[in-house]
């Protein structure tokens, strides 16, 4: 009988955080082998200090150079070696080798991904100072894959228990986000998370899109327009082709609304309008997927941990939440 299980690439992310221990920690979680077939591609030697200092001895790591050498036991971690990371690599300091082996480990996996060799890749965090010290210039892993790609357009969004929040902008300032917010990015970008409950098996999603200003305006009470201007042309336009959609509401009771389950989706207009609610929830709860690519992504809601990096303490209950919805969406790709 075939194994039916989708081969999931994971990331290894920022050497220097993490990213090593949550992959490590996975592994020794039997959940991980019944959602996915699992592969790293990062760096077998960072990993196997990792489990060192982790103190997990049931997982072998098995170094590899291409997929088609992975075995995929239970156990064992097969690692894509791309051996780009030196032996003395402190755990939780800033470092430029570490941002590029990010990069590289993401852009083998893409490699793998447009080829079919993966059904979906998995991300660890990684670190967005360091990406730049090692000579990539991208805001975040959802630009980067996006470029990766050679798509010109992607979205991020964000799921947690009770709540799926899609974001309009994401990594620019505020003031830059309020100018680029406009109808036909507004519109796009709730057609994007349509399309992707819609291959979730949600017929009818009921979708929720909150205002830019507090009270979502209050009728011009608060701003310049900006909801009139820049958000209701697009609601309306879906409306028009039948899609189940409200808003501009206000966000602070908006988000209430959609953790009591009055809605499928909400759409952000900015990063922190819709990243705050979800992380409320817990870091280990929330899980990034990148909409809009001709690959699956989904990630980790956290970020490199710096500060306990190298202690044994992370969480890797995102990192396996996570791969068990890439491996969900791949199944139904």
């Amino acid at each position: 009988m075939s194994d039916q299980r989708p081969v999931i690439g994971i990331t290894m992310g920022d050497a220097a955080g993490i990213g090593p221990e949550i992959i490590v920690k996975s592994y020794a979680n039997p959940d991980l082998y019944r959602y996915a077939r699992a592969v790293v591609i990062g760096d077998a030697g960072r990993l196997a200090k990792a489990r060192d200092l982790l103190g997990v001895q049931s997982v072998q790591i098995r170094a590899i150079e291409t997929i088609d050498e992975a075995q995929f036991v239970p156990g064992v971690m097969d690692c894509i070696d791309l051996r780009l990371i030196p032996d003395d690599l402190p755990f939780g300091k800033l470092s430029a080798i570490a941002g590029d082996g990010a990069y590289q480990f993401i852009a083998r996996a893409v490699e793998l991904a447009k080829q079919g060799r993966i059904g979906a890749i998995c991300t660890a965090p990684l670190n967005k100072e360091a990406l730049h010290a090692g000579g990539h210039k991208f805001p975040g892993h959802t630009e980067m894959l996006a470029h990766l790609t050679g798509v010109e357009e992607v979205s991020m969004m964000l799921v947690a228990p009770n709540l799926r929040v899609i974001h309009v902008t994401t990594h620019i300032g505020i003031i830059d986000a309020i100018r680029k917010i406009e109808p036909g990015l507004v519109q796009r970008t709730i057609e994007r998370g349509y399309n992707t409950l819609r291959k979730a098996q949600i017929q009818n999603p009921r979708i929720a899109v909150c205002g830019i200003n507090p009270h979502a305006g209050e009728n011009g009470l608060f701003g310049y327009g900006e909801e009139e201007e820049k958000i209701v042309p697009a609601i309306e336009a879906l409306r028009a082709q039948g899609l189940n959609i409200e808003g501009p509401l206000p966000a602070d009771t908006l988000f209430f609304r959609a953790g009591r389950g009055d809605f499928d989706l909400v759409v952000a207009m900015y990063h922190d309008q819709g990243h705050g609610p979800v992380k409320v929830m817990g870091l280990e709860a929330g899980v990034n997927i990148t909409v809009g690519l001709d690959v699956i992504r989904t990630s980790v809601d956290h970020g490199t941990a710096f500060d306990i990096a190298g202690k044994g303490i992370a969480d890797e209950r995102s990192l396996i939440e996570a791969l068990r919805q890439g491996a969900e969406l791949a199944s139904r790709h």
